[in-house]
């Protein structure tokens, strides 16, 4: 696809960036059809509809969180290779496929068992919602979320933070009403009609909007990043810019940073979405009525938005891992006031360490990587840390499950994640950045 058609960025009164960063930001939006709020305001309809239990859609959730997750790598690799503007088309299309797909699945299955005697027809149910849920959350949760995020961090080096910033606050809001929203769409069109037309919304809308806005980089639509002069010849090598080469997907795994960077947001997806998930019994353990235990992410909301653009802009002047380590200490916060949500004062400590962790989260996935490890080989380093991320997503609830079975409280199982925060935390002050060991001299 040619960076001049249907128009020139470079014509633009403006810099390019920003409509990067608008569609970008969209893009990430748009990936809520196959995210765990999107997908859980359906299990219900989904239980009615095939017959199975709950704890079998879960584990046929799980099974396709998994499998998407290790699909990933291969994804970036995609990205990579065929760049972000054909990718975001291929990720909506199949985002749409999938959509239609489990939109019928129960009525595939049931077909499928009475043509075929030897296959029970919740075995048939299980299989063809795992291989849907495959398809959303790879196409969704993963390449689309993917392609956006790499593409903004491949426009933006200087203001890298900023730019995170500015997008996080429409994210986090979106993924916050999305429950809401997604709820008064079945309430209007059923949940088939539901998921149809969200993937004619995605399929057509996002993919045409991805065709038309979507640019690999600024240097092939004949800009600079950050819409800046380039860079005179004579400057020093560390004055614009900290590397002297782009890392590898293979050498970007072999260094403590990557791992750091994967494992202090890795673990806020593993925990995060574990206590989403139970966040219902978890209140009700407590004392505490459905409504009031969900009541919490309103709040963890507003306290987020900001805390994300304090984040993001601390991105562009501090070492990454001191924001890691900050992001760490919120998390650790976090998982003792969840703890104990059940007192009033626990509770704001609960809402105040979730802010902090979650407000470093959206930051640091799109600036850290790019600023270790450049940006040639964006796409796959992206897709190996999405990988981790979303393989920790999935197996969160069924590990505060399991604590909860051995110890009879959530309680004991919350003190416990908080040694993963604490335990990245000793070690983050020794991990180095990359970039300068690399750097000429």
């Amino acid at each position: 696809m040619r960076p001049d058609f249907p128009f020139r960025p470079a014509a633009f009164p403006f810099f390019y960036g920003w409509v990067i960063l608008a569609a970008a930001t969209l893009g990430i939006a748009m990936s809520i059809p196959g995210q765990t709020m999107g997908i859980s305001v359906f299990t219900d309809h989904l239980i009615e509809a095939t017959g199975l239990t709950r704890l079998q859609i879960s584990n046929a959730y799980l099974l396709g969180t998994i499998v998407s997750g290790l699909l990933l790598p291969m994804g970036g690799n995609l990205v990579d290779r065929f760049g972000v503007r054909r990718m975001v088309v291929m990720a909506c299309t199949g985002l749409a496929v999938m959509l239609t797909f489990l939109a019928f699945a129960d009525r595939l299955a049931f077909g499928l068992a009475a043509s075929v005697p030897d296959i029970p027809s919740a075995a048939a149910c299980f299989g063809l919602l795992a291989i849907g849920f495959t398809g959303i959350r790879f196409s969704g949760q993963g390449m689309l979320t993917l392609v956006s995020r790499t593409m903004l961090a491949r426009w933006f080096e200087r203001r890298r933070g900023l730019v995170s910033a500015i997008s996080g606050p429409f994210v986090n809001f979106a993924f916050a009403g999305a429950p809401l929203l997604l709820a008064l769409w079945i309430g209007r069109a059923g949940w088939r009609g539901a998921w149809l037309e969200m993937a004619a919304t995605v399929g057509i809308g996002m993919g045409l909007i991805g065709w038309l806005l979507f640019r690999e980089n600024p240097e092939e639509c004949g800009l600079h990043m950050d819409g800046d002069a380039p860079a005179p010849e004579t400057l020093a090598p560390e004055t614009h810019g900290s590397h002297s080469r782009d890392f590898t997907r293979a050498e970007a795994l072999r260094t403590g940073a990557f791992w750091l960077v994967t494992l202090g947001i890795g673990i806020q997806a593993m925990v995060g979405t574990g206590i989403t998930f139970h966040i219902v019994d978890l209140g009700a353990e407590m004392g505490l009525s459905a409504a009031r235990s969900v009541a919490i992410f309103l709040p963890i909301a507003l306290v987020t938005t900001p805390v994300g653009f304090l984040a993001g802009t601390a991105a562009d002047r501090f070492p990454i891992r001191w924001l890691i380590i900050t992001m760490l200490a919120g998390q650790a916060v976090m998982f003792a006031g969840v703890a104990n949500m059940g007192d009033p004062w626990m509770r704001i400590v609960a809402i105040a360490g979730w802010g902090v962790a979650g407000g470093f989260y959206g930051p640091l996935t799109v600036a850290a990587l790019p600023k270790f490890f450049g940006r040639t080989h964006l796409g796959s380093i992206q897709g190996a840390m999405m990988s981790c991320l979303v393989i920790a997503s999935a197996l969160g609830p069924s590990s505060l499950a399991w604590l909860r079975n051995r110890f009879g409280s959530y309680e004991p199982g919350l003190y416990l994640m908080i040694a993963l925060p604490v335990a990245v935390v000793l070690v983050a002050p020794f991990i180095g950045d990359p970039a300068h060991r690399t750097e000429r001299h």
